[in-house]
């Protein structure tokens, strides 16, 4: 595509050079430019790009966009086109959608804020969207599903700016007609999102994460309101949550409400709890809904309702509704049952909030006939102040708390398990746990333990197949390490 018509309808403050150039690629990493290439630097909070346009230009690229630092002129490159712009990210979303050509215009896009929740509600969000014959993609935590059999391994939970419009334009290739995108606090404050309209957005919740990057649950909450105005649909919101509430009042345009305590616009009338998954009658908009779902316990009502406001919002009839909620099967990762025909229960889930490890604790001890084993850890390099109330949570509602390893990263291991141990030092009477570093060894260690009727709960790495230590990434799944050591016990 041509540079000059990238140009159009775009207001740079200065341009020097050549316009009438081919344009091959647009890249923000100067080591993947080639000859033809578009290099936007972006100032990000690590690393600035105007430090690698040297870079990208001598691997090719022929033009330039970054913004004039203050004080200074921005270097001259040769024949290189040199384009000024006041904000660099904002140029990024320009130029990349209009070499994809702007294929976000033409899909219905549904975005889903909230700590926890996120990826099982676009599970059921998009069930519910193609069981109503729309061709529908997904981006979240677990893969990008692009339509059309194309699906690849999730970079990250919301993609850049420049990967997005890839995206998108390989789902429009596809045939992709509505896509459903978890929408993470991190990509709303890095501008990921940056220029999108999403015709329907849903918060979940907010409960403690990643403070070690937003300070407070103040700052954390603003991140997550910016998803709502980018919105020019229906915001589809948790009212249960007291930030819910609060964004309700803060959020332009309309809302559709749901909550099991508070009834608004969609709320359960009668809810039934089993090992087997969820029965509720859902009183909503367009009418009351009998609902059959695999999914259990009460956190899962949430993502069920969360989903239903998604299909009354993108005016889906009853029927497409409770098809699409009865037809999604299973999550990777999330409520996992691991089963190879032994009397207990093993469930993996990717719970690695204080929040989300008591919601699942206290469904799977409301369920089971015995007592509940829980395995946890907490991430390396991440929020230290919730990973001693990780530990509580574990052992309010588990008969024996094994407390082992997550991601550790850079911080050594039984650090990270001091913490949480702390959690639980000063409980009268003292749990019960067990400090095993080795997650495989945690693992092995609490299937061994379990008795006919009891529930081995592993959580906080669900669907991952890796662990990070130190500066390596090694192959670990909690699934795998399941099987193997139920295999052991079931010869």
């Amino acid at each position: 595509m041509k540079l000059s018509e990238m140009l159009l309808s775009f207001s740079a403050t200065d341009i020097s050079g050549r316009t009438a150039l081919e344009i091959s690629q647009i890249v923000t990493d100067s080591r993947k430019a080639t000859k033809g290439s578009l290099f936007v630097a972006i100032p990000g909070t690590k690393k600035d790009g105007r430090q690698f346009i040297k870079e990208a230009v001598s691997k090719g690229a022929v033009a330039v966009v970054a913004e004039k630092e203050e004080g200074k002129g921005l270097n001259t490159y040769g024949d290189v086109t040199v384009i000024t712009v006041k904000d660099a990210h904002n140029a990024l979303f320009h130029f990349a959608s209009e070499f994809f050509g702007r294929p976000a215009e033409e899909l219905h896009i549904v975005g889903i804020t909230g700590t926890n929740g996120k990826t099982t509600t676009s599970f059921l969000a998009q069930s519910l969207l193609k069981t109503d014959a729309r061709k529908t993609g997904l981006l979240g935590t677990i893969h990008y599903d692009l339509c059309g059999g194309e699906s690849k391994e999730a970079s990250q939970t919301t993609p850049g700016i420049l990967e997005l419009q890839s995206l998108f334009a390989k789902m429009r290739k596809n045939g992709t007609t509505d896509t459903v995108m978890e929408v993470s606090s991190h990509s709303l404050t890095q501008r990921r999102t940056l220029g999108l309209n999403f015709d329907t957005a849903v918060f979940t919740n907010l409960t403690q994460d990643h403070l070690d990057y937003h300070k407070t649950m103040d700052s954390y909450f603003e991140a997550k309101k910016r998803l709502f105005h980018q919105t020019s649909g229906l915001s589809v919101i948790n009212v249960d949550d007291p930030w819910g509430m609060k964004l309700k009042e803060d959020v332009p345009g309309r809302t559709l409400c749901y909550g099991i305590d508070r009834h608004h616009d969609i709320y359960p009338e009668s809810i039934s709890l089993t090992l087997q998954g969820i029965k509720m009658q859902v009183q909503t908009p367009i009418g009351a809904m009998d609902i059959t779902s695999v999914l259990t316990g009460r956190y899962n009502v949430y993502n069920i309702l969360g989903a239903i406001g998604v299909g009354v919002a993108s005016g889906l009839s009853k029927e497409a509704i409770t098809a699409g909620i009865f037809g999604m099967k299973s999550v990777p990762g999330r409520f996992e049952k691991i089963d190879l025909g032994q009397d207990f229960l093993v469930i993996v889930d990717y719970a690695h909030t204080e929040d989300a490890l008591s919601r699942l604790l206290q469904s799977v001890s409301s369920l089971a006939l015995g007592h509940v084993i829980t395995v946890v850890g907490c991430g390396g390099d991440r929020d230290r102040g919730k990973r001693a109330k990780m530990g509580q949570a574990a052992s309010l509602y588990s008969r024996l708390s094994i407390l082992t390893s997550d991601n550790p990263r850079s911080e050594p291991p039984l650090s990270i398990i001091k913490e949480m141990e702390a959690g639980l030092l000063n409980k009268t009477p003292q749990p019960l746990y067990e400090i095993i570093p080795d997650r495989g060894e945690a693992i092995v260690r609490a299937i061994s333990l379990a008795k006919t009727g009891d529930a081995v709960v592993i959580a906080g790495k669900g669907h991952e197949q890796y662990q990070i230590i130190g500066d390596r990434v090694l192959r670990f799944d909690d699934r795998e390490t399941a099987r193997l050591a139920l295999s052991g016990r079931c010869r």
